[in-house]
């Protein structure tokens, strides 16, 4: 009961996370798009993209080079962002050497994907936060700096999306042994990274509304599992055996399938930001290895958790113990009911 107890605690502090987390969906905020694209010697299109979501205050602004001209801005917007379109002119001196940066990452808690493509077809991507807000355009990008750039931006988006969390928090608590433990992650891994690269690549297409409402839908039945053998219980049957689920005999292959509809979820992320044109597969590999690095820090942090709390809860009431499937169904429930009404007003 002890263990019952200790995830039961970890349940909660999830969802008092998850309480804070943006009501558009648990999915954390995208990171603002500055793109660059050279249209003829000197002359390049400028497109600024941010979310709606920034906390009220918050003013990013893109900071281009006072020397190059800049026509009038033009305003694009829909459901979850806001785009400016204008185009500037650099002269003789070009893009290459030019600096640019934004403003204002230091209260707006989120990173900004630049994008130069010159007129060669050479692409330049690269990552600005509060610490490193600038940037001069070089003649061409590391392959370091790709990796280390979109191995960061992977982590940062499964830490902060708190419906692929409480998945994971969810096959923690459906599985007993370490041995299960492994295959179900590996499978959950090795089914959105195939859909991740499918999605990503441009070879597949998928509503993202529709996604987003089944990966809670994917939440909620995981919950509705869980949540059986507490039910059977309470209803005076705990002397005799419970009804096995699917998702009980063979957690392994309910992982994957969940898991190529997750990584629908995750490549919608990559989209927003894009993939460099010559390093492609380096990119898209490096954004994977951030989602699993994040997805194994979450792994280990609720385990070390369960395990320093399992003593001290023994005394703990009743009703932490049936937190967690109760606590992951309210919620999963919430975004179906929020996803759909989306899908509804679209």
């Amino acid at each position: 009961m002890s263990t019952l107890r200790a995830a039961g605690l970890c349940a909660l502090l999830l969802c008092l996370f998850a309480a804070g987390a943006p009501l558009a969906g648990a999915h954390p905020m995208a990171p603002a798009l500055l793109e660059l694209r050279e249209a003829e010697a000197g002359r390049a299109e400028v497109r600024w993209k941010a979310t709606r979501l920034l906390p009220r205050g918050t003013r990013l602004e893109p900071r281009l080079p006072s020397a190059c001209a800049a026509s009038p801005r033009r305003l694009e917007e829909d459901g979850q962002s806001v785009s400016l379109l204008w185009s500037i002119d650099c002269g003789e001196a070009g893009l290459v050497g030019q600096r640019i940066g934004v403003e204002g990452l230091e209260s707006a808690r989120i990173d900004v994907l630049v994008r130069v493509v010159l007129l060669d077809r050479r692409t330049y991507s690269r990552i600005l936060d509060a610490s490193d807000a600038y940037l001069e355009i070089p003649e061409r990008q590391s392959k370091a700096r790709v990796a280390m750039d979109y191995t960061r931006l992977g982590v940062g988006h499964i830490l902060s999306g708190v419906d692929h969390l409480l998945f994971v928090f969810g096959l923690l608590l459906l599985v007993a042994s370490t041995r299960s433990l492994i295959r179900v992650i590996t499978a959950f891994t090795l089914g959105h990274s195939v859909t991740l690269s499918v999605v990503a690549l441009g070879l597949a297409d998928v509503p993202t509304r529709t996604v987003e409402f089944l990966i809670a839908f994917s939440v909620l039945l995981l919950g509705v599992e869980l949540a059986k053998p507490l039910v059977a219980r309470d209803a005076g049957d705990g002397d005799s055996p419970s009804p096995i689920g699917w998702m009980r005999r063979r957690p392994w292959i309910m992982a994957a399938g969940f898991g190529l509809l997750h990584g629908m979820g995750f490549a919608g992320a990559l989209a927003d930001v894009g993939l460099p044109g010559e390093e492609i597969p380096l990119a898209l590999f490096a954004f994977n290895v951030g989602i699993e690095l994040g997805q194994l820090v979450f792994v280990f942090a609720i385990t070390l958790l369960r395990v320093a709390l399992r003593a001290q809860l023994e005394a703990a009431p009743h009703w932490l113990a049936v937190a967690p499937p109760y606590a992951i169904g309210v919620l999963a429930a919430y975004w179906c009911f929020e996803r759909a009404a989306a899908m509804l007003a679209y």
